[in-house]
């Protein structure tokens, strides 16, 4: 049975998948004392990966917002399958955005808004945190954003 910010992210219109799987040698999360660490997550969507792109070579704004916000509704899948129930989060920490841009690309703040936007949405006042948002020459399978996240847990 799901939790009260499950039912909340439901009420959003998003139903949380299932934790992708790690795609080489590390754990998708670990937890440590009252704290999860959440590796990077990409926008992979139900038909596999989406948002491949370089923000300022023809990559808008825009879908590099979607792809943040996809980025984080996985970040949430992972903390739901380390906890068992997202009500467990105290609260999130921090995220570090990272962009796929090119290096006169410098909206990596509003890319990473997506995320921000979508956790505060999603968990709250529970969701309001630090953050980095980094240009990257380039992400893995090419995709445009990548996010990780800390979340402080009971």
């Amino acid at each position: 049975m799901p939790g009260q910010i499950e039912k909340h992210i439901e009420t959003l219109g998003i139903t949380l998948p299932k934790a992708a799987a790690p795609a080489a040698n590390y754990v998708p999360y670990v937890q440590t004392g009252n704290q999860l660490f959440v590796s990077g997550q990409i926008p992979m969507g139900p038909a596999g990966i989406e948002h491949q792109g370089k923000l300022g070579d023809g990559y808008a704004l825009e879908d590099g917002q979607a792809a943040a916000r996809l980025c984080a509704i996985n970040l949430l899948a992972q903390a739901k399958a380390a906890l068992g129930d997202l009500d467990r989060v105290v609260r999130l920490v921090k995220i570090v955005g990272f962009v796929n841009s090119t290096p006169d690309f410098t909206d990596q703040p509003k890319v990473i808004n997506g995320a921000s936007d979508f956790l505060v949405e999603a968990l709250g006042d529970k969701g309001r945190h630090a953050r980095s948002a980094v240009g990257v020459a380039g992400l893995p399978f090419g995709v445009a954003v990548e996010v990780e996240a800390i979340f402080e847990v009971a």
